[in-house]
């Protein structure tokens, strides 16, 4: 039986050959991502899909930003419910037909009615939290804390961002991502998304105290320095109706 090739790491999008079922602005985004061997996470994808890796190593990535102007479709934002803060803690995947993705272990934001749709609509884990964003010249911090359980995690990440860069073979990998993979009622589904380059600037992280990954099984990363440290003041993404992540690429 043939192998798919696996999808090229560009950091240009293909072709959108699904509905636009959403679109949104990402915001005033810092990376941090530790590695680990791909053996650690492979029980975290769902089914058909496998860990992504680059020189032997996959990546976990813990992830604040800002969502701003979220619409259905191409059309305008939905007031209020579409600008929200955000922070995920993720995998970096590849399904059967050789599409890279994303697979997120928790998306945590201060809007209950995104976590009620979200969970509903893709089956993707957004959990409520109190979240906060401030920002001081090139210096950003993000605080986020879960509001359930009552011994709820909690998270504090602050950042100087740096001047642009030219984004690095690992960037490429991390951020040239056009799409994501869940499970949702029993299905393995992948939903694309595309949206320009990413600009990625250098970062230096001054504080890091975040209990998110532990939540989700990963205790032990925040206690060494991230592998990787980046900023992006953010890109314009649209998301397109899910598919089958084992059928085989259209376009």
């Amino acid at each position: 039986m043939e192998v798919p090739a696996l999808e090229p790491v560009t950091p240009d999008a293909p072709a959108m050959t699904r509905t636009v079922v959403m679109s949104q602005h990402w915001r005033d985004l810092t990376f941090l991502h530790w590695a680990v061997d791909p053996a650690e996470v492979a029980h975290r994808m769902p089914p058909g899909v496998r860990p992504d890796t680059l020189d032997g190593r996959t990546y976990v990535g813990l992830i604040p930003f800002r969502m701003v102007g979220a619409g259905l479709g191409r059309g305008p934002a939905i007031p209020w419910l579409g600008t929200f803060l955000e922070t995920n803690v993720r995998l970096y995947s590849v399904d059967e037909t050789g599409r890279r993705g994303i697979v997120f272990l928790s998306l945590d934001t201060d809007r209950a009615a995104v976590v009620v749709g979200a969970r509903a609509g893709f089956g993707v884990p957004y959990r409520w939290a109190r979240l906060r964003y401030q920002r001081d010249g090139d210096v950003h911090a993000y605080d986020a804390r879960l509001r359930r359980p009552a011994a709820s995690a909690s998270s504090r990440i602050v950042v100087r961002a740096g001047r642009a860069r030219t984004p690095t073979e690992l960037d490429l990998f991390l951020s040239a991502r056009w799409g994501l993979h869940t499970r949702w009622w029993g299905r393995t589904l992948y939903v694309p998304n595309r949206h320009e380059p990413w600009p990625v600037h250098d970062a230096e992280l001054l504080e890091l105290d975040d209990g998110l990954m532990a939540s989700v099984g990963l205790p032990d990363l925040a206690a060494r320095p991230p592998d990787h440290v980046g900023f992006s003041p953010g890109v314009h993404t649209e998301f397109g109706w899910p598919g089958d992540a084992r059928r085989p690429r259209v376009g």
